[in-house]
């Protein structure tokens, strides 16, 4: 089969050389419509359940809202997590499922359980689902700005009047772009009507609240009346009672005393306000603004939608279609970090193909040879590109990440063949051959060890795609990537590099022994050094195993890590105050700090978003912040420093707060971990129980015991108590004495301080609501509440205070849930340090020092759980893949000897991969243990290519030392190039350092360093050794 395909590519080389050309133009079209991203979408499949209830404590909220629905949802098809958080007035419900669920079915039949559990819910608490998207969702967030803003600060009718413009206009605007899922408003006022009602004049007309909230729910309506037929034509009757503004609401007749009416106005003031705020907005510490945050749909190109966006905006901004001339300014675009990291990955992959071709015309010396080379290496990623677009895996650092590894390794089988056909071609003579057959022959005497090379290869990255959860997402597609250029790199090697060399190559003068000065040169010393090697086989192997014996006593001394961190090129110091504390305390200290934060050098600007927009997926407290701090280009920075020094030196700034916990983020990884874990941090240790009191009180040990370990920063205790409720105890006795019932003192409790909204007034298409409440001075102390009046139906009058118990009490502030289980975390990140050592020293402490309660019990989560996964699974991977080599060389030499021969370059292989991580600082992460995946696939090709030929040599007749040093001399050559090509492929990983290089390093270290003492080992150490696994001689 093989000799017809390459017989066939031979004689039909016209039609090859068209289709090679069609597919260059296929390929490029692919190219362009990749979807891009900057990294792997990580997110796992989740759909979020909002139940806002306005007013609630957290402990009502779970009662009422969190606990019925999640007893809905348990036992839902393929859900592997549900967990928690009730926040006063929210309750947020994550529900995780298995990465094959899509996750618009489980969004129905989460939306199933919904309707079922609805009608057991008190009134007014609807739960609604979250928007469908993902940790890398918010690929744009903006603020509304005008161009006379300056530094000044913001008038509330501003405020209000831009958050209407929010709302109604560029919401609208901004949500019908293909790929958008939601936009999430933010900061500013939300416009009220407000009817403040007052109480002294009530009582002199005798007037109950109750009555007045009721007269302006039943005085805002239109109604139909049907059709009246009018001769030959018909009129519409529509009655019209719509309230058409303030003075509308103050016209409305409350009652007449002796035939004059009470108007509206009488007993209250009637004006324009807004709604009680949940969060801010503040921008550089200079001022507050309105500002929104651009969610995408799950697996959306982030590269097209943000452009689409941009297109968008730049539309709304040069035509004007804002009102009152405002602009949206961005402040955070993803688009700039997915070039910048697609950037590095493409510079990266260009270079890698420079080195290599000059490392092919090193090598070859002949530029037609290297032309048929560059060829495959040309069409190879473009051809890949196509196969990407077809299985939907994005472009992303990590896929191309891939390609850039594969550079080195695509063009293995062309270079062996080319190679060979033009030392046959310089046999052609004397073996009497066609150029075409010669070089057909030349093929298919190299075909079965190339194809068994790059077929291990090929293998050794299958395990990768088994990967699962985190670490799946993020290197499947690296081995997909690599899988598919190697495959149809070997194609193009047994088809387009034989009929461009019967094409191109021209047969040398001479034999075809024509080394390059530079293989000359190597080849000499090469060879005094196998000499030397053979000649003294024992200390041979002892130095080899020596070395390995080093390796291994190295190995503990690595660290292990998960996944390096990236640098996107934006900050978030995260700030956390106490629970109990005001917005406009919040808003003022949130200046401050911004303040701070601009003054740290190469700053660009800083948006922060202080307690939650109008999505009731953000379950931030008026006590958090999520700052985007954005950073000028790098020419900008002081001298010398890298995003690290800039956030430390934001980390001393703001030290000067008082009582905050801050936390160093980026925006992607911040909300991925969120996502993902439910826990930002590195390590999470989750206490699970019952009483909140003890739960605090454990997690606070645990703390401690952290606090002592080297290493540990940002530690933060989730706060989960510390708010402060104003409580309004019912006496039911009194209230029985006065004929009232408990919903009579509950109602006013709500209209009277709460503010209740009594009906909706219309703008055109706009709506705001109409809100009936006490005027401020008669609900902003404890006093004012007390003297609240309540009237009975008998007309019998009594304070609030004499009805009830009215006292300050804490509790908590949120409570978290997981699994139906109340938890608290202790979230710690680990700096300096590998995250397994920590954790081993962290675990054993806390069991030591302390103990828990019964029933209560502790988990370990956050990165470490995705890092036991990933490396849980790769011990399972590693010796299945080294098993499934061992059976492919069987099959290919049909001897365990010589199975066992090349397999021993594995361990060689790895020593150097070993001691370059020891050398350069890094940690055992994942990404460096696909590196020594990669590496063994490498080091096996080479000693295949090496071994196969010697043991024809052998067939052929030769003794054992003189089919070894002939093959030594043959070979040397094509192994070199293999092992050179690759490690110059990703040798500008080692030198880059735009964003997503922190990922790639490790890998590159570890093949670099495995290359470099495999290629010796291979030369060196298997010639050596050879003649223990073959046979007798052959008889003469």
């Amino acid at each position: 089969m093989l000799e017809s395909l390459v017989r066939g590519a031979l004689k039909q080389r016209l039609v090859v050389c068209v289709i090679a050309v069609v597919l260059l133009f296929f390929g490029l079209n692919a190219a362009t419509k990749l979807s891009v991203d900057a990294f792997p979408d990580v997110t796992n499949v989740q759909v979020q359940i909002a139940t806002e209830a306005p007013g609630r404590s957290p402990e009502e909220v779970e009662r009422f809202a969190t606990v019925p629905i999640e007893v809905a949802m348990t036992g839902l098809p393929g859900l592997t997590e549900l967990r928690s958080l009730n926040k006063p007035g929210l309750s947020l419900i994550t529900l995780v499922f298995t990465d094959s669920t899509s996750v618009y079915f489980a969004r129905q039949l989460v939306m199933e359980r919904l309707m079922e559990v609805s009608q057991r819910l008190p009134q007014g608490i609807t739960p609604v689902l979250g928007p469908v998207s993902s940790g890398l969702g918010e690929v744009y967030q903006y603020t509304l700005e005008h161009a006379s803003d300056g530094n000044r600060e913001l008038s509330e009718e501003e405020l209000t009047q831009r958050r209407v413009v929010q709302d109604w206009v560029l919401r609208p605007l901004l949500r019908s772009i293909p790929g958008v899922a939601e936009i999430n408003s933010q900061g500013g006022y939300v416009k009220q009507y407000h009817v403040l009602v007052n109480p002294e004049r009530l009582r002199h007309y005798k007037i109950s609240l109750s009555e007045v909230y009721d007269a302006v729910s039943r005085n805002n309506a239109n109604s139909g009346g049907g059709v009246l037929p009018q001769a030959a034509e018909q009129y519409l009757i529509r009655g019209v009672g719509l309230i058409q503004g303030v003075g509308d609401l103050g016209q409305i007749v409350l009652k007449e005393i002796n035939g004059t009416p009470v108007y509206m106005r009488d007993v209250a003031e009637v004006k324009l306000g807004h709604d009680v705020r949940q969060g801010a907005v503040i921008k550089n510490g200079t001022t507050e603004a309105v500002g929104g945050i651009v969610m995408m749909m799950t697996g959306g190109n982030a590269k097209e939608v943000v452009s689409r966006i941009k297109a968008r905006v730049k539309e709304i901004n040069d035509r004007g279609m804002l009102p009152n001339e405002l602009k949206v300014v961005p402040y955070y675009d993803r688009s700039e970090l997915v070039d910048a990291a697609l950037w590095t990955v493409t510079k990266v992959l260009i270079e890698g193909v420079v080195l290599v071709v000059i490392v092919l015309f090193l090598f070859l010396g002949d530029v037609r040879s290297s032309l048929i080379v560059v060829a495959t290496l040309v069409l190879t990623p473009l051809l890949t590109f196509m196969a990407m677009n077809k299985l939907g895996i994005s472009a992303n650092l990590m896929s191309l990440g891939g390609l850039a590894i594969a550079i080195g390794l695509m063009v293995d089988g062309s270079v062996v063949v080319v190679e060979n056909a033009y030392a046959r071609l310089g046999r052609a003579a004397e073996l009497g051959e066609s150029k075409v057959r010669g070089i057909l022959n030349a093929v298919l005497e190299v075909a079965t060890p190339v194809i068994f090379g790059v077929g291990i290869i090929i293998l050794v990255f299958l395990p990768l795609m088994t990967l699962q959860g985190m670490e799946g997402k993020m290197f499947a597609p690296l081995a997909y990537t690599i899988a598919i250029a190697l495959a149809v790199s070997l194609v193009l090697s047994m088809t387009l590099s034989p009929v461009l060399s019967s094409y191109l190559l021209k047969p040398p003068v001479g034999d075809g022994d024509h080394d390059t000065p530079l293989i000359k040169a190597l080849k000499s010393r090469y060879l005094k050094l196998l000499d030397l090697a053979m000649s003294n086989q024992k200390r041979t192997v002892q130095v080899s195993l020596a070395t390995f014996v080093l390796a291994v006593l190295v190995l503990p001394f690595l660290g292990t890590a998960f996944i390096p961190e990236m640098k996107e090129g934006s900050v978030v110091p995260g700030i956390n105050r106490v629970p109990n504390i005001s917005l406009n305390e919040s808003i003022k200290m949130e200046m401050q700090a911004m303040k701070l934060v601009m003054t740290v050098p190469g700053v660009k600007s800083a948006i922060s978003g202080l307690g939650r927009g109008e999505s009731p997926a953000d379950p931030q407290s008026v006590n958090e912040s999520t700052p985007i701090v954005s950073l000028k280009p790098r020419s900008e920075w002081p001298s010398g420093w890298d995003q690290t020094d800039i956030t430390n030196a934001m980390n001393d700034k703001l030290k000067v707060l008082p009582g905050v916990q801050i936390v160093m983020a980026q925006p992607i990884s911040d909300r991925v971990d969120e996502m993902v874990t439910g826990v930002r941090s590195d390590i999470a240790v989750k206490v699970f129980g019952d009483d909140l009191d003890d739960l605090k009180r454990v997690a606070n040990q645990i703390a401690k015991v952290a606090q002592t370990i080297q290493g540990a920063q940002d530690l933060r205790v989730e706060r989960i108590s510390g708010q402060q409720y104003l409580q309004i105890d019912i006496d039911r006795q009194a209230i029985a004495r006065m004929g009232l019932n408990v919903s009579d003192v509950n109602d006013m409790i709500e209209t009277a301080i709460g503010g209740k909204v009594a009906s909706e007034v219309f703008e055109g298409e706009r709506r705001f609501s109409a809100v009936v409440r006490l005027p401020e001075r008669f609900r902003d102390n404890i006093e004012a509440i007390s003297n609240i009046i309540l009237n009975s139906a008998n007309g019998a009058q009594a304070r609030l205070a004499d009805m009830a118990k009215i006292q300050v009490l804490d509790g908590p502030a949120q409570i978290s849930r997981e699994m139906a289980k109340r938890r608290i975390v202790v979230g710690i990140n680990v700096k300096d340090r590998d995250l397994g050592s920590f954790v081993k020293e962290l675990q054993a402490k806390v069991d030591s020092k302390v103990k828990l309660p019964e029933g209560y019990y502790l988990e370990w989560g956050g990165q470490f759980q995705n890092m036991e996964r990933a490396l849980g699974h790769l011990k399972v991977i590693v010796p299945i893949t080294v098993a499934a080599i061992f059976f492919l060389l069987f099959l290919l030499f049909n001897s365990v000897k010589f199975a066992t021969l090349i397999i021993t370059v594995l361990p060689f292989a790895s020593i150097g991969g070993v001691i370059g991580l020891f050398i350069a600082g890094e940690y055992l992460s994942v990404p460096a243990s696909v590196g020594f995946i990669a590496l063994w696939g490498i080091a096996v090709l080479n000693g295949v290519v090496l071994v196969s030929y010697i043991r024809s040599l052998r067939e052929g007749g030769m003794s054992v030392k003189d089919a070894v040093l002939e093959g030594a001399r043959q070979r040397f050559r094509p192994v070199m190039m293999t092992a050179t090509v690759a490690m110059l492929g990703l040798i500008p990983f080692l030198i880059s350092d735009g964003p997503g290089s922190e990922v790639q390093r490790p890998l590159a270290i570890v093949v670099i360093g495995g290359l470099i003492t495999c290629t010796l080992l291979t030369l060196v150490v298997v010639p050596t050794i050879y003649h223990w696994f073959d046979e007798a001689e052959p008889e003469a």
